[in-house]
């Protein structure tokens, strides 16, 4: 879906993005984090053809169109942080001018405009002017305008900014309802906890460099070196530990009353093959579960513990 190839923004001495190449396929809800000054917001606005790049190229699809052509912007959607309102115009209105700008017909407007206020959950505010509204309920209006053209890709630049906790949890729940949808969409974010409940998959750039990208359990699965399992066990914990023991492949990392804690390299196949291992050696099991990976610690060891 969105190829960036060898991205390059410079300002006089200073690299904001250093040769960026990243891959983002169609159907993924992709979480871009990292420090400020990471480089991911000179990234996106490249992206959306409000930066010009020093060097490299991107390219959504099969388009080969210049970056910020016509051509391309109508494959984006795009969510900036913060968004001017306009006195005096109602929702509708709104939702009218976006879509004129696009060229579209009237009668087309009206529909999309009605279906999409629908989903964003603004249909009882058609008629109210769209700078009285809260900042939760102009972002979910920004969205619907974002998609009314129907963009291959939905670019959100930091959505839950200044928002408060219901409104973030409107616009968390938003986004992943046009993921199931299969819309593609790109977040940049710095709350850290959403992301990690919405993505499946994520980057993380520092200084102008991205430091690694991919889904977030083969990230955490390759910085761990393995995946950490919990086995809860009633009896037999030394039949257990010695069972374990015997396979390469597996290091027992901590052995309590009723518990055991392993780290294993292996498929979720050869992790089923173990636990079945133990029941046939007599082994009374109350359950097992892996370990969830936590996005702040791997952004912290990733980043150096650069804030955001």
């Amino acid at each position: 879906m969105l190829y960036i190839n060898d991205l390059t923004k410079n300002y006089g001495s200073f690299t904001a993005v250093n040769h960026l190449t990243l891959h983002i396929p169609e159907g993924d809800l992709f979480g871009f984090v990292g420090p400020n000054g990471a480089g991911k917001t000179t990234t996106i606005r490249i992206v959306c053809g409000l930066l010009k790049a020093s060097g490299g190229a991107v390219r959504i699809g099969n388009t080969s169109a210049a970056v910020g052509s016509k051509e391309m912007k109508r494959l984006i959607g795009y969510v900036p942080d913060f968004f001017g309102v306009y006195d005096n115009l109602k929702v509708r209105e709104y939702m009218d001018l976006y879509g004129s700008m696009y060229g579209m017909y009237s009668r087309d407007i009206a529909r999309l405009s009605d279906d999409l206020l629908e989903l964003v959950n603004l249909s009882d505010k058609k008629e109210v002017y769209v700078d009285t509204l809260s900042r939760g309920m102009k972002q979910r209006l920004c969205v619907a305008r974002a998609l009314l053209h129907n963009p291959k890709l939905l670019i959100l630049d930091e959505p839950s900014s200044g928002l408060d906790p219901r409104a973030r949890v409107e616009m968390k729940e938003l986004l992943k309802n046009l993921h199931s949808m299969g819309k593609t969409i790109v977040i940049s974010s710095h709350i850290l906890s959403e992301l990690s409940e919405m993505c499946n998959s994520i980057g993380i750039m520092n200084r102008g460099k991205l430091v690694t990208a991919g889904r977030i359990e083969d990230i955490m699965h390759q910085l761990a070196g393995g995946t950490r399992i919990h086995i809860h066990i009633v009896s037999e914990m030394e039949t257990a530990v010695r069972i374990m023991k015997e396979h390469a492949g597996v290091t027992v990392e901590s052995v309590r009353e009723n518990e055991m804690i392993i780290s294993h390299g292996g498929t979720d196949e050869e992790i089923c093959n173990l636990i079945g291992q133990l029941i046939q050696n007599q082994v009374i099991l109350t359950g097992f579960h892996r370990e969830e990976g936590n996005l702040e610690s791997l952004f912290m060891q990733l980043t150096g513990g650069g804030a955001q």
